[in-house]
C-alpha cells in the first residue's frame, strides 16, 4: 500500500511511503534535512512497520514536540500499523 501523509510540526511538509504485508518498503520525505531523510529511509527499508514505530515514536527535533522520524511513525498509525 502507497500513502502519502502531510506532516506537522516539521521542516519536511510530506512523506510518501509504501508498506506491504507490514514491511516498510520505500520512504522519500520532501524537504527537510535532506541527508539525514534519505540516511533513515534508508535505515528503515525492509524493517517491520511495528519495529520503525518502536525505535522512532516520540524523537523529538530541538524544542519541537515532534520530528521527521516520529511524523514517519505517524504516517504507519495512519496506515493501520
Amino acid at each position: 500500500m502507497t500513502y502519502t501523509y502531510q506532516t506537522q510540526g516539521t521542516c519536511s511538509t510530506h512523506i510518501e511511503l509504501e508498506v506491504e504485508d507490514g514491511i516498510v518498503c520505500n520512504v522519500a520525505f520532501w524537504n527537510g534535512c535532506n541527508g539525514n531523510l534519505q540516511g533513515i529511509s534508508h535505515l528503515v527499508k525492509g524493517m517491520k512497520a511495528a519495529d520503525v514505530i518502536q525505535r522512532l515514536e516520540g524523537i523529538r527535533c530541538g524544542r519541537k514536540e515532534t520530528s521527521c522520524p516520529d511524523q514517519l511513525c505517524k504516517a504507519l498509525h495512519k496506515m493501520g500499523y
